[in-house]
């Protein structure tokens, strides 16, 4: 699965990045069609241009309104008749003055030196940088291509721009130094852009050429794909989580079923001893020797009985959880004297922890120590934390009670000495049939129901219980009472 998973992933990269190279290809196709069709545009407006002055100069008088021109660059086409009339015009006048042979090469603006054509007018004024500036976004409109960009326009005889963005370059002495900053970055993009076109090339050899940078058009390669992205990072992070959720079900199902058995054989172990127990008592009561001794019949029979009774709380143990899980138990809800509830508790164990050589420590601090609950849930709430602390000890286990009044209620620390319990365990101590890993050693018996039973009775109250330990170093349970709990 985690296969398919990452497969799937590499896949989706792989057609993003197909996408995008398809793009960017698009793009430079575009922008190469805008500027050769810019260059062609600006040398038929240059051609215009000198037709008419060379008219002009012959009588032929043509008036063109480069004032509309510079508004639509593609007016031009209605003055391509100047063009015919000049070549006409030269045919029959071979005395003009500029030589024919001149005006074949469709350089018209050109003279011959040493049998070789060469410009006579610069560069930059054979170009309007307005009529440019309006070339390049039309051009650019019509391709959708909508974006910020720098252009320039390179001439080969001064090495340098002549004209960036609409207007004549000025020297950077004649600027300040925030503006000779920002035009030599601009001037820098443009030298390094991957965007020019040769202008007026079918003279020999090209003056100069038309160059432009795009500085967003990472930005705009990506906008039709970041929603393919975006789509695939959310599928592969949903994908991810279904499979990361998927195997967190299977580890707890796992640790479930683990609970489960370990669960069954406590279970299976607890009733086996009191079978057992009871066996041998009812094969000798049944013996010659005991049958007619009345003591010792009633020896055996308090054995029966008192082993039947274990039997009956730990079923009762099973039963109560299985009410708690559907909600069907009852309260019955009385005020109560937590100080004798817990005195009590202490007077049961106490024969047990001074049998190990230990001792329980009591501190009831609280004032008014009379809450509201059953006193049977409560009972066991305080016993089932003793038991725990009495299991979980060492040799000599140190059990301390201790009891603070709150403002709406009271709180009931009960301390230990014990193991401890790792992070992991305290985020499942609470969970049904969880019991604590004491490494090969299996002397600590339940069913890892008490906690549970703790903790619901607690939410049954109204209360909160909390636990405070470190391994190695005991556990602190805390449980907060609130004083005047109303059942619902």
């Amino acid at each position: 699965m985690s296969a398919g998973v990452v497969g799937s992933f590499f896949i989706q990269l792989y057609w993003i990045n197909f996408s995008l190279e398809l793009n960017e290809s698009k793009f430079d196709q575009n922008v190469f069609s805008a500027l050769s069709n810019v260059a062609s545009q600006l040398e038929r407006i240059d051609q215009v241009r000198q037709s008419t002055e060379i008219l002009n100069l012959y009588g032929k008088t043509v008036n063109v309104d480069w004032d509309e021109v510079a508004k639509n660059p593609y007016s031009t086409q209605d003055y391509s008749v100047t063009i015919n009339v000049l070549e006409r015009l030269l045919k029959i006048d071979s005395a003009s003055i500029l030589d024919p042979t001149h005006l074949l090469t469709g350089g018209i603006w050109s003279s011959m030196v040493d049998g070789t054509i060469v410009e006579t007018v610069a560069l930059e004024e054979r170009i309007d940088p307005l009529i440019l500036d309006q070339l390049i976004e039309t051009e650019l409109n019509n391709r959708n291509i909508g974006i910020k960009f720098h252009y320039g326009v390179y001439s080969n005889e001064e090495e340098a721009f002549v004209i960036d963005d609409g207007k004549y370059t000025v020297p950077f002495s004649g600027r300040n130094i925030s503006e000779a900053d920002v035009e030599q970055v601009i001037l820098s993009s443009l030298s390094n852009s991957r965007y020019k076109v040769k202008l007026f090339a079918s003279h020999v050899g090209s003056p100069g050429s038309l160059i432009i940078h795009f500085p967003d058009r990472s930005r705009f390669l990506w906008e039709d794909t970041w929603v393919t992205l975006l789509g695939s990072v959310l599928f592969t992070i949903l994908i991810l989580f279904c499979f990361g959720y998927t195997i967190f079900i299977i580890f707890r199902q796992k640790q479930l079923s683990e609970m489960k058995s370990d669960f069954i054989n406590n279970m299976t172990h607890e009733f086996k001893t009191p079978i057992a127990t009871i066996s041998l008592a009812a094969d000798s009561i049944f013996s010659p020797r005991i049958f007619n001794n009345p003591d010792k019949v009633k020896r055996f029979a308090g054995v029966i009985k008192q082993e039947n009774q274990r039997m009956l709380g730990q079923v009762e143990k099973v039963l109560q959880m299985a009410l708690i899980d559907k909600k069907q138990f009852g309260l019955k809800i009385t005020d109560l004297d937590l100080h004798e509830i817990i005195e009590q508790s202490v007077g049961h164990f106490s024969l047990l922890v001074q049998k190990r050589e230990g001792g329980i420590t009591t501190s009831l601090n609280a004032r008014n120590p009379v809450i509201r609950g059953d006193r049977v849930h409560i009972e066991n709430i305080i016993n089932n934390l003793m038991d725990n602390a009495y299991k979980y000890s060492p040799e000599k286990p140190e059990i301390k009670i201790r009891t603070f009044d709150t403002n709406d209620g009271i709180e009931v620390w009960v301390s230990d000495n014990g193991v401890g319990l790792t992070s992991e365990a305290k985020m499942n101590i609470f969970d049904k049939f969880y019991r604590v890993h004491t490494g090969n050693l299996h002397d600590v018996k339940g069913f890892g129901l008490g906690l549970t039973y703790v903790k619901a009775m607690m939410i049954a109250h109204g209360g909160v219980i909390d636990v405070e330990s470190t391994p190695g170093r005991g556990s602190t349970f805390i449980l907060n009472f609130p004083r005047n709990f109303e059942k619902d």
